[in-house]
Order: structure tokens, then sequence, then C-alpha cells
């Protein structure tokens, strides 16, 4: 609809562009992207306010602006494998498919994986893999990644994600106590060390499994 057009370019604008995030392709999936499909009907209003919104199940779907900074840091050109933990509503998942050549998404609560994929797949995206299952442990099957992206905050980053990152790859994570986290990007050298970046501090759902936090706060 007209009025959600108009919403949407208006985040872009003021909660993106302004904030200093200019790469093309993730822009134009940002205006793409209709982020009003990924809330709750009675919310859909309020899906492109400057903020983070309930989606049931006690989870959440992050700040525009979150999506937005965390995809940037990935660095996608358009041909990488991409994991995503945690698909919540699927927005980030939808943002990724846009992005890269195919995505596989873990997420625990069986009915918000359900919902996700139905919405993705009203929007003809094809090349993402959803399965319910522990997101701390990757899904070894698929490996290596190019980029793995963590919507939920570790108090450590999981030694299967590092191990199922690409050498070249990168990862971006949330780490930090269950109130308060800080965004990481981890790198991959060729010899398969790695090297951290520290970004900007945050607030995410708990990552529930056993390479996370045990139990939901």
């Amino acid at each position: 609809m007209r009025r959600f057009e108009i919403a949407r370019k208006r985040m872009v604008q003021e909660q993106i562009l302004a904030r200093g995030i200019t790469s093309p392709r993730l822009i134009e999936a940002l205006l793409t992207i209709p982020r009003h499909l990924f809330v709750q009907e009675a919310m859909a209003d309020q899906a492109y306010s400057d903020g983070p919104l309930p989606i049931g199940e006690k989870q959440t779907i992050s700040q525009p602006y979150m999506v937005a900074l965390m995809t940037d840091l990935l660095e996608l050109g358009g041909s990488e494998h991409v994991l995503e933990i945690g698909t919540g509503s699927g927005y980030q998942t939808a943002i990724l498919a846009t992005l890269a050549r195919r995505v596989w998404t873990i997420e625990r609560i069986r009915p918000l994986a359900l919902q996700a994929r139905k919405v993705l797949d009203s929007l003809g995206l094809i090349n993402i893999n959803i399965k319910v299952g522990d997101g701390t442990l990757g899904w070894p099957e698929e490996a290596p990644f190019d980029a793995i992206l963590v919507t939920a905050g570790a108090p450590a980053i999981p030694e299967a994600l590092a191990e199922q990152l690409a050498p070249g790859g990168r990862l971006v994570i949330p780490v930090g106590n269950e109130a308060d986290q800080t965004i990481l990007r981890i790198r991959k050298g060729q010899d398969g060390s790695l090297s951290h970046e520290t970004g900007v501090g945050c607030r995410f759902v708990p990552l529930i499994g056993q390479q996370g936090w045990q139990t939901a706060a």
C-alpha cells in the first residue's frame, strides 16, 4: 500500500542513510522488502518506526537500523552462502536473501519458523532454507559459510559457528551479558586465525542453546 511505501522511504532516509549506511545494494533491499508483513497485523503501522517490535513468543523484530548495520558489516557481494541464527519473523532473512546467493537460517521456536516461511514464500524468496533447532550449533552439513549473522545476544562466540566460518568469512554477533551486548565482527584468516572488531552497544534477546545461554531470561 502507498502509505507503507512512503513509510519505508522515510525509514531509509531518516534512520539508515542519516546514520551513515550508504551501501547501494543494501539500501535497495531495505526499500524493497515490505517490513510491515513481518510484524503482527495490529502493529503494521509501527513497522517502520525507529525501534524493535514484539513478534510473539517473547521475541522481537530488530530495529531497522540494527538490521542495516549488522547486514552492512557482513560485506555481502552477492555470491555468498550465509548462515543466520535466529530467524524470528524472517525480515532479516529476507534482507540477507536479497543480497546473497543462498541463506540457511535456524530458529528454535517452531511457530516463528513456520510463520516466517509463509511470509518469505509469499514474497517469492526461494533461496532460503529454514530449520528448527539449536542455532548455537550452526548447520554443519552445509558449512562452511562465507558469512554468519547471529540475531540474539550471546555470552561468548559459539565455537561451532567460528568453526563453520569459511576462510575469509565474516561472523557478526552481539556478545555480552543478558542485559547489554556489543556487536562484534569476527574475520577468519586464510590460516584459520580469528580477528575481532568491536562495534556499537546493543540489547538483543538471549541466544539460547548448548553454546549460548541455557535458559531464557
